[in-house]
């Protein structure tokens, strides 16, 4: 028998080796599945059933992701509806222009409107 599997059939610790910390044992995924508030003020923000009108699309966006979705009707002054969305919120389905379209939390975070509608 080698000499840590003796140890581990004694349960003896071997003395020099202190317990690692606790910090050194966290996942590296602890702040990843936790929900963050989407920014007041953008689409990600708005419950179902609400309407708004877009004010404009920006946010951390590649300039071509941000023109498609001016492309798919998010441009300034179009009235966007929140229709339902997934179990876990991702993606949301909008109506724009008498269109469904799903998007993605990323997305529709870099879509600015102006207040909600009643």
């Amino acid at each position: 028998m080698s000499e840590f599997a003796t140890l581990i059939a004694r349960r003896e610790i071997p003395t020099g080796t202190a317990a690692p910390a606790l910090a050194e044992h966290t996942p590296r995924t602890r702040g990843l599945l936790r929900r963050r508030r989407p920014a007041a003020g953008t689409l990600a923000a708005l419950p179902v059933g609400a309407r708004a009108i877009v004010a404009g699309v920006g946010g951390d966006l590649d300039p071509a992701a941000a023109r498609r979705l001016v492309d798919l009707g998010f441009a300034p002054g179009a009235l966007v509806e929140v229709l339902r969305r997934a179990p876990l919120s991702d993606p949301t389905i909008f109506r724009v222009a008498d269109t469904e379209i799903a998007l993605r939390r990323r997305h529709a975070a870099a879509i600015r409107i102006d207040a909600p509608l009643a």
